[in-house]
């Protein structure tokens, strides 16, 4: 009886090194072509991963290693340390990146002043139609202005105090009770006070040592009338006094000095302040 022959045996197939060989550069066009589908990059973040790779394929199963910069013997491929050199060349290099960074930072602070002062003018609009309303701005003695940040109510002090004294005037109550009525539909909105005087020193007087101290009393008894006559939120007030230090007109002229004695009453808008 013949005998069958047996099957010729299969070939022992590539040699380890050349499959891991193939593993390494498929992982090294996954990165690349990641590379090319990212729109920016963190420089140092995309440092911290060449830093890693590096490390990572220091060691490889089929027995090729990678020496101190980073070249593996097999085929005398480089690798990985020419990444820097491809990145910069993409043009992503970090100062483009912090340049496109500060440019996006001024876009968005330009945007957002816009804003805030549609949100200011939003307020002034609606006060200066309360302050119609009510009649106690028919001289035009309180003036409306607007910052990005916030409404500036201005109240002659004459309107509230007599000479020297934190008092408000006998007279001013009924101004007193109007402007508060108006002012509590405010309530809630971050509201400051802010006294000022001129440079006419202080005269014998015992209650105030200096203009800045008077200054600080009248911005102080107009914050406490609103809390304490109109019920407003003494959590969203505030007060302080500025004395001669911030004016308005020159103190050289009557009419300058009486424009720089005056009380100022800052609506800070939504997005300056929050609103409980």
């Amino acid at each position: 009886m013949a005998r069958k022959q047996k099957a010729p045996e299969a070939g022992g197939g590539s040699p380890a090194w050349m499959a891991t060989f193939s593993d390494l550069m498929n992982l090294l066009l996954c990165f690349f072509v990641l590379l090319f589908s990212m729109s920016t990059i963190d420089a140092e973040k995309f440092a911290e991963v060449v830093a890693s790779l590096q490390s990572s394929f220091s060691i490889f199963d089929g027995g090729s290693s990678s020496i101190t910069d980073g070249n593996l013997i097999s085929s005398g491929v480089s690798q990985l340390n020419q990444l820097n050199d491809y990145y910069n060349n993409m043009g992503l290099n970090q100062d483009e990146n912090e340049e496109l960074n500060q440019e996006s930072i001024k876009k968005y602070e330009e945007y957002m002043e816009g804003q805030m002062i549609d949100k200011s003018e939003e307020i002034a609009d609606k006060l200066g139609e309360q302050l119609d309303s009510s009649g106690i701005n028919s001289n035009g003695e309180i003036d409306i202005d607007i910052t990005a940040q916030y409404v500036l109510m201005t109240l002659n002090g004459a309107l509230l105090f007599n000479s020297g004294s934190a008092d408000i005037k006998a007279d001013a109550d009924e101004f007193m009770d109007k402007l508060g009525e108006v002012l509590k539909s405010y309530d809630g909105y971050n509201i400051q006070i802010v006294g000022h005087t001129d440079t006419v020193p202080m005269a014998n007087n015992s209650e105030f040592a200096d203009n800045w101290e008077l200054s600080q009393g009248r911005a102080y008894t107009v914050l406490k009338y609103l809390i304490d006559e109109k019920g407003m939120d003494a959590e969203t007030m505030s007060c302080m006094g500025r004395g001669e230090y911030e004016p308005i007109a020159s103190n050289e002229t009557a009419e300058g000095r009486a424009r720089n004695r005056r009380v100022e009453i800052r609506i800070y808008n939504e997005l300056s302040s929050e609103i409980k």
